[in-house]
């Protein structure tokens, strides 16, 4: 991948020759609110639809509000969300400067539209991450032109400076969405920096922390996803313990479910990832991995796309494993549920998850689990192990010897599996996720306390 410092004049014109090719899709309206149900305009930077939590959540948790009866109208930049029938959409769109086929391109002078389209663009300039930011920029003209319209923001972890001013100067009632404390994100990639320059680039990369921080401690209402989140914002980002609400992740637990068509394969595990980071944790399962097919057939099937020339495709090339990892991306929900059937183990190898959507996905299809420690995975697999084995964190012996006990124990792999399953239809559901943030809009509306936490441990 290109970086801002090293484009060159080819990757300039072809850059500029893809600008023309910018699609801004069109509004759609909402559905209206129920009589007693709320307005609401849900903000979300990055609409991510096919990787990554952040564009799950907003897709799931959305639909079920309106199923609830309250009008919920997304206002995302690119890449754009997918959404169901009855959300609105609002496209705010941005210089997109990480898009693929061309990340870190040099946009054509007509794509500058506003100072926060420069501000994105010398951010990136200076190795930094400007799209939270820009996007609080973008959003606080539209939203306060339509002020009317809606009852209160509830912004999906942008927490950017106009984000803060909607609140505090604009006067609009706002929920907070924080998954977890990106301190920790900064904190695990310094230490698997590989050499000063990159220690360099990453304290860069993540210079918008200090905004969000500053903005996180001034958000009078904060939602997060788990109790362990609750903690580490608290320690790491100083926002008080009494304006944070725990409200847990779902699932599809109509897709994500166990298949009867769908046959097990002798020796698979599953990995999901959104991202090619230490944090995620690929790298300990490959030495893992390698280690037991010294002993038995096993493969591993990856949802992910790892780095060109990354750390774990590195990894793969010296653990020889090339021939028994396989990496897939760009399926749908209910494929993904079905390559879950398949394996025996799914595996969670994180070193820190504020939730973790991959376990609850695994566990809704009954796969039995073998997860770190790190952040709050016990939370969610349950601490005494009563859907899947916990290990600690970077250890590979430990994965190894967890794995090969559920490859080597049907008895167990088919108690666990069933576990999960009944785990997440009691705690996991979006409709769970839902009703726990109406639950909120009621308190902020109506000036009461918010809650401590839905029913989630």
């Amino acid at each position: 991948m290109s970086t801002p410092l090293s484009v060159s004049l080819a990757d300039m014109r072809e850059s500029w020759r893809r600008s023309r090719d910018i699609t801004v899709p069109p509004a759609i309206a909402s559905r209206p609110a129920a009589a007693g149900k709320y307005r609401v305009a849900f903000l979300i930077y990055r609409g991510n639809p096919t990787c990554g939590g952040q564009g799950v959540y907003t897709r799931h948790l959305t639909r079920e509000l309106v199923r609830l009866g309250h009008s919920v109208e997304v206002f995302a930049g690119q890449p754009w969300p997918e959404l169901d029938e009855g959300v609105g959409f609002t496209p705010v769109p941005g210089l997109d400067l990480y898009r693929n086929p061309d990340p870190f391109r040099i946009p054509a002078w007509r794509e500058f539209r506003t100072w926060a389209d420069w501000t994105e663009f010398l951010i990136m300039l200076a190795a930094g991450f400007g799209e939270p930011l820009a996007f609080s920029r973008r959003i606080r003209p539209i939203l306060n032109a339509r002020r009317s319209e809606f009852d209160l923001i509830h912004d999906n972890q942008c927490l950017g400076t106009g984000i803060l001013q909607l609140s505090k100067k604009d006067g609009w009632p706002m929920l907070q969405t924080l998954h977890h404390p990106i301190t920790v994100d900064r904190r695990i990639a310094l230490e698997h920096a590989e050499n000063a320059y990159r220690r360099f680039t990453q304290r860069r990369w993540f210079g918008f922390l200090r905004m969000q921080v500053r903005v996180a401690k001034q958000m009078p209402h904060v939602l997060t996803v788990s109790s362990n989140s609750k903690v580490d914002i608290n320690a790491q980002m100083k926002v008080p313990l009494h304006r944070m609400t725990v409200v847990p992740v779902g699932v599809d637990h109509e897709v994500f479910r166990p298949y009867t068509d769908t046959v097990k394969k002798q020796g698979r595990l599953m990995v999901t990832t959104s991202s090619d980071v230490p944090m995620k944790g690929l790298v300990p399962l490959l030495e893992a991995v390698a280690k037991l097919r010294t002993e038995r057939d096993i493969d591993l099937v990856v949802i992910g796309k790892p780095k060109a020339n990354g750390r774990v495709a590195q990894t793969m090339e010296r653990l020889g494993l090339n021939d028994i990892v396989q990496t897939i991306t760009g399926v749908s929900d209910e494929e993904l549920a079905r390559l879950y059937g398949e394996a025996q183990v799914a595996v969670v190898p994180s070193l820190y998850e504020g939730f973790s959507l991959p376990a609850i996905e695994a566990m809704s299809c009954g796969v039995p689990i073998v997860a770190t420690t790190g952040g709050a995975l016990p939370e969610v697999v349950g601490r005494s192990g009563e859907t899947g084995l916990l290990v600690e964190p970077n250890n590979p012996d430990a994965l190894v010897e967890a794995i090969r006990r559920l490859l080597d124990d049907g008895e167990l792999r088919e108690r666990l599996g069933a576990a999960g399953r009944e785990r997440v239809m009691q705690r996991f559901t979006w409709e769970v996720t839902a009703r726990g943030t109406a639950a909120c809009y009621d308190a902020i509306m109506n000036n009461q306390p918010m809650p401590e936490s839905v029913s989630f441990e």
